[in-house]
């Protein structure tokens, strides 16, 4: 084995270890939703077991990964963005989706549970929810919202989000640093609109 394949292969269980303790998940939830066993899951952890696709794609699957990113492969001329995910908070992770300074910014998010505490600040704010239920606090008012739904708000008024529950939420967040507002353009609707 070549030294930039062992180092590769080297890598693969310390950065599962990683990501698995910044999502807050003990080797035994790991291990129920991947059906791979505790002892299997430490063994790679600690690189006394040699990863292999059929423990990777399901590990990957349950981190909401792309497969090369546990692996830390070597560059190979591939023209897709590769993300690198930031850790914000036991459990919480940080997706950033564009690289524009001063223009609307756009992240994937995955929200671990934790206590509100109200903020404010300049910009605008929109939230689309993609899996599990999310608390919005705005100022006195509360909601909860489901998968497909959406919230926008200005933050100079008060407000905090997070998961509605005990589990995580993974939302889609675009934030105008300027107050930007979105354009919505949609054709008209119902009776008498044009053909």
């Amino acid at each position: 084995m070549d030294e930039e394949l062992r180092q590769t292969i080297d890598g693969i269980g310390p950065r599962l270890r990683a990501l698995r303790r910044n999502r807050a998940l003990t080797l035994e939830a790991l291990a129920a939703t991947t059906g791979i066993s505790v002892s299997t899951l430490s063994r790679l952890e600690s690189g006394k077991r040699r990863p292999t696709l059929d423990l990777l794609i399901p590990l990957a699957r349950a981190h909401r990964v792309p497969l090369d990113s546990l692996v830390a492969a070597p560059v190979t001329g591939d023209p897709r963005v590769h993300l690198k995910p930031l850790a914000k908070g036991p459990g919480s992770v940080l997706v950033p989706l564009t690289q524009y300074p001063g223009r609307v910014q756009v992240f994937k998010q995955v929200l671990a549970p934790r206590e509100p505490k109200l903020v404010t600040h300049h910009g605008y704010e929109w939230l689309y929810v993609l899996a599990g239920d999310l608390r919005l606090i705005l100022g006195e008012q509360e909601c909860v919202l489901r998968p497909g739904e959406a919230a926008e708000f200005d933050t100079r008024q008060p407000h905090w989000f997070g998961p509605a529950g005990p589990s995580a939420v993974e939302i889609l967040h675009l934030f105008g640093p300027h107050g930007d507002h979105a354009v919505v353009r949609t054709p008209p609707s119902g009776p008498g609109a044009a053909d």
